[in-house]
């Protein structure tokens, strides 16, 4: 049937406008994509341009120089040492494990390190490097150079690891660093991204751990090229990172060395600081371990013959640990009731051996009493019941206060790791420690030094400096950092210079009279001569049935039961230089055991070396020589007279 016209007219019009509106969608599309392509192709250029490089070109991080630590005379005592290592890349070795023993033949290499390769090459893509070995000596190195040709896929590196050339001497001071752990990433809110190197190694403890900030640096980098499957092709810029700072302590590593040879074979702790600025000339903890033992792997067999050793080598005694200070406490309780006004250095009391209040009986250490003693007396002989008589006139809470005054119950801000607080007790800690009130023993029992109370030898040595000069020193381990001068801290204590005086005149009694406790550890050398303190402090209660019958002499019990030994000093009288803390664990007797350890460190640290005999009693010079030719000191160290230094 033949359309009209009209139709065909209609028909067409409809086309047109179909036309017309694909056509618009078409060139809309059109429009869109070009609009989208301009953007991205002009206004996003730099963009893209950055993926494509990221694609080909990668960042990688080169870690920085760690800080060196010197000693107080610029000898290093931690320092970044070449390591010498070989590693293997999987895809240019071919048989790795053929290769593995044709290298055994130039370098020590066990089975066990082919067997541990060969895991650890399995666990990583081929183009990875390995280590095989590392901390080789040089000729070892030299000798795969040599064969590299024979040796496909084996390469010689040079990097750094930390190294501690003085070794025991300052593990408790220094600690070490070792691998970044879980541990340490756990710890940490915004790790640095250093932390991520594969084997990057971090201070543990010690001042390594504290300063680890100071110590690190900054990250360099390195823009390197890749091929697809992540190989590296070439290196295309470098930029050096920034080294950690070097540390200056305060610490004499000559005086370090003499104190931890002179503990050997003790259970103990010696601390030695400047009176005049607090600076720390030793702090030594015996007995002690090679750090470098934990920077390369300790073995599970050294690792178990230092937790296991009843003397604990991994503790610092002279932060970590807190002692009862026994009769090197008496002093706070004396310069408590001169302050107070409350006795005088003549005010006297009557011993007759024993204290008896509250149906209770408190014992001297000398059964048959000291007969009356006035300030002077009671320290030179030590005598018990004269502090508990003026303990109880002056009260806990002026005793505590004293006792914080001169550095105990503090915590110093020192980067050592653990620092104790110890105890100074009052009567409101002890209701916050135990819900409970004071009572009369207490205050008996801690003014000489036992119940509650607890001190490090770090406080006892401050307290003693703080004595000795009438300032408030404060301890300083770091001296410099880059070179730059750390501040000092020994303001006035405020204390009456004449209870200052009398105390001292004391402790110059205990020292140098013949009823004096120390006087079998006087100095004969009136230039060096020194005045301090002995100390006993029981761990063990002695039951009323042990005393009728006689108390078990300290010799006579298992070593962990017998008392330990303290004695405090300072020299030279009367312009002090040092002040010194000493305790023996388990030791016995402090005027027996540790008051000569405390002489022969004092009198090194004033004369910069070896004590002279000279300073030693006539009677005493052959058994002193003998003690110092049997020490196991550094040979650099080993000096047959020291210089004064007062």
């Amino acid at each position: 049937m033949r359309r009209s016209e009209k139709d065909v007219e209609r028909s067409a019009g409809i086309v047109t406008r179909r036309g017309l509106v694909l056509g618009g969608l078409q060139l809309a599309v059109m429009g869109t994509l070009g609009f989208r392509l301009r953007h991205m192709q002009v206004e996003q250029a730099d963009e893209y341009r950055l993926l494509a490089e990221e694609n080909r070109i990668n960042v990688r991080l080169l870690a920085p120089q760690r800080g060196l630590i010197f000693d107080r005379n610029g000898r290093p005592i931690a320092e970044n040492d070449q390591n010498y290592r070989v590693v293997i890349v999987r895809e240019d070795a071919g048989d790795v494990e053929a290769v593995l023993r044709r290298l055994s033949g130039l370098i020590p290499l066990e089975e066990a390190d082919i067997e541990r390769t060969l895991r650890e090459v399995a666990r990583r893509s081929a183009f990875v490097p390995v280590t095989v070995r590392d901390q080789l000596p040089w000729e070892d190195l030299a000798r795969v150079a040599i064969n590299a040709p024979a040796l496909p896929g084996v390469r010689p590196e040079v990097g750094q690891t930390r190294g501690y050339p003085l070794g025991q001497d300052f593990a408790h001071v220094i600690g070490y660093v070792g691998p970044v752990s879980d541990y340490d990433l756990s710890k940490l809110e915004h790790p640095d991204p250093l932390l991520q190197i594969p084997k990057f190694q971090i201070g543990k403890s010690g001042v390594e751990a504290r300063m680890e900030d100071v110590l690190r640096g900054k990250a360099g980098a390195s823009q390197i090229e890749v091929n697809a499957v992540g190989r590296v092709m070439r290196e295309l810029s470098r930029s050096e990172g920034a080294s950690g700072r070097n540390l200056q302590l305060t610490i004499d590593a000559g005086l370090q060395n003499f104190t931890q040879a002179r503990l050997e074979g003790e259970s103990a702790g010696v601390v030695v600081i400047d009176t005049r600025n607090g600076d720390i000339a030793a702090a030594v903890s015996s007995p002690s371990f090679d750090p470098n033992l934990f920077v390369r792997g300790i073995s599970v067999a050294d690792y178990r013959s230092l937790t296991e050793n009843s003397y604990r080598p991994l503790a610092s005694k002279t932060v970590q640990g807190a002692y009862p200070p026994g009769s090197t406490f008496k002093m706070v309780v004396a310069l408590a009731g001169l302050e107070a006004g409350i006795i005088t250095p003549d005010s006297r009391e009557y011993c007759p051996g024993y204290l008896e209040t509250g149906g209770r009986r408190f014992h001297c250490w000398r059964s048959g009493g000291h007969g009356m003693m006035n300030l002077t007396a009671s320290l030179q002989q030590s005598c018990d019941v004269y502090y508990y008589e003026i303990a109880q006139k002056v009260g806990i809470d002026r005793i505590a206060a004293m006792a914080k005054r001169l550095g105990l119950g503090t915590r110093f801000d020192l980067p050592l790791s653990a620092i104790a607080e110890g105890i100074a007790p009052d009567k409101d800690w002890k209701r916050r420690s135990y819900g409970q009130e004071w009572r009369i023993g207490d205050t008996i029992n801690a003014s000489i030094g036992q119940g509650y109370v607890l001190a490090s030898p770090l406080q006892l040595a401050v307290m003693t400096a703080r004595i000795a000069s009438g300032n408030a020193v404060m301890p300083r381990l770091i001296k410099t950092i880059d070179g730059v001068e750390q501040p000092v801290s020994a303001e006035p204590l405020g204390l009456n210079p004449r209870n200052l005086r009398a105390v001292q005149a004391g402790m110059d009694a205990v020292s140098n009279t013949n009823r004096g406790t120390g006087y079998g550890s006087r100095v004969a050398d009136e230039a060096l001569r020194i005045a301090g303190k002995s100390g006993t402090s029981q761990v063990r209660n002695i039951s009323k049935a042990e005393r009728a019958r006689g108390v078990t002499r300290n010799d006579q019990l298992p070593w962990n039961r017998r008392d330990h030994a303290l004695f405090v000093a300072y020299g030279p009288v009367p312009d002090p230089h040092y002040a010194v803390a000493v305790i023996v664990e388990h030791g016995g007797s402090g005027s027996g055991i540790s008051a000569p350890i405390a002489r022969d460190v004092l009198l090194a640290a004033m004369t910069g070396g070896v004590p002279p005999l000279s300073a030693y009693p006539s009677s005493q010079r052959d058994e002193v020589a003998a003690r110092f030719e049997a020490m196991p000191m550094r040979p650099q160290f080993r000096e047959k007279h020291g210089k004064s230094r007062a």
